[in-house]
């Protein structure tokens, strides 16, 4: 659906050249929720607004729907932007235009008949739950009240990819969750493409199917958000996923464990899906002559799907340990032996 490979952009800011993309590659399928996550400054703006060339990249591949979206006419442009939706963090709203007319106005300027306007909007705005606000003017309303009107203009021209240029951070934590329930419901109902860019984890942990990490103009890790939350790479990485889900062992934790032979180990288990409720351990300590002490567990929900971590100690006779190691692996997602420097990162 979306293809940006190896894109670069440059800019010129008095006598220096600033790179805010470095050879960003991304792939979006269809029907897909994908998140961009990064400190200001990471070049997550910019590699959005590449994707329907409000930004042209300096060099590199833009292919949407199978367009080469840098090889179109200016005319082509324009047809092709029209199934590319985009909703603002500051909204974008005509102050002077009530709710009706700040969505109806795109359809106007693309020579849509009246009743067929009339139509289309009467029927977004009751998808986005302002029905009855049809008359109200910007300033009339809330932040949220403001991005749902923004939501149903960016679905006028039937998009089949919807850009969100941090869509919920100018917005409280209730209201946030109300307009992520939203592009959720929108994603499932049309299959719609949408491709967020964020600064908060819990965006990317309620809808997101995949995310990317930037840092300096480059993604940094990339993959499913269940697997980048279970098994984070890099430091960045690492330091979002704390804000929400915490799997760091306290220093003191670790003190604690006395050695108990050369075949002990700590054990970084992760859990998903039903997985998680299932009686791993008491399994593991039934069928193996082997010690096992729960150091740390935590668990959250990524997108409904059940995520749990948990640090054990386990010990014993080398073979059992190892059969018990093996076992874990055919029972759970994931897991690696850490060391006690690991499990403290």
């Amino acid at each position: 659906m979306i293809q940006l490979t190896e894109i670069h952009k440059t800019y010129k800011v008095g006598n220096k050249q600033v790179e805010a993309l470095k050879g960003v590659s991304l792939n979006v399928e269809k029907g897909q929720i994908f998140g961009v996550i990064g400190f200001s400054g990471a070049g997550k703006s910019t590699l959005l607004r590449t994707i329907n060339l409000l930004e042209k990249p300096t060099s590199g591949s833009v292919v949407v729907n199978g367009q080469d979206m840098l090889s179109l006419k200016e005319s082509e442009l324009r047809q092709a932007r029209k199934k590319i939706g985009i909703i603002f963090q500051h909204f974008n709203l005509l102050s002077s235009y009530n709710v009706y007319d700040n969505v109806a106005e795109i359809l106007r300027m693309n020579k849509v008949p009246k009743d067929v306007i009339e139509k289309k909007v009467k029927d977004l705005l009751r998808l986005v739950g302002l029905e009855d606000k049809a008359n109200s003017y910007p300033s009339q309303l809330s932040g949220g009240q403001k991005q749902r009107v923004g939501i149903a203009r960016a679905l006028a021209t039937d998009p089949e990819i919807l850009l969100c240029d941090e869509a919920t951070s100018a917005l409280d934590p209730q209201t946030t969750e109300s307009i992520l329930d939203l592009l959720l419901d929108i994603n499932r109902k049309f299959n719609l493409t949408i491709v967020l860019i964020t600064h908060e984890m819990q965006v990317i942990k309620k809808i997101c199917d995949r995310v990317a990490i930037m840092e300096n103009g480059q993604v940094i890790e990339q993959g499913s958000v269940l697997d980048v939350f279970s098994n984070p790479q890099q430091p960045t990485t690492r330091n979002f996923i704390k804000t929400i889900f915490d799997d760091e062992v306290p220093a003191e934790i670790l003190s604690n464990i006395k050695p108990s032979g050369p075949a002990a180990k700590i054990l970084r288990v992760a859990f998903r899906g039903d997985a998680a409720l299932d009686p791993v351990l008491g399994n593991l300590s039934a069928r193996f002559p082997v010690t096992t002490n729960l150091l740390y567990g935590s668990i959250t929900s990524i997108k409904g799907t059940a995520l749990g971590i948990l640090l054990l100690h386990i010990s014993g006779e080398e073979k059992a340990v190892q059969e018990g190691i093996e076992f874990l692996r055919q029972s759970v997602y994931k897991v690696d032996i850490v060391t006690r420097e690991e499990a403290a990162r």
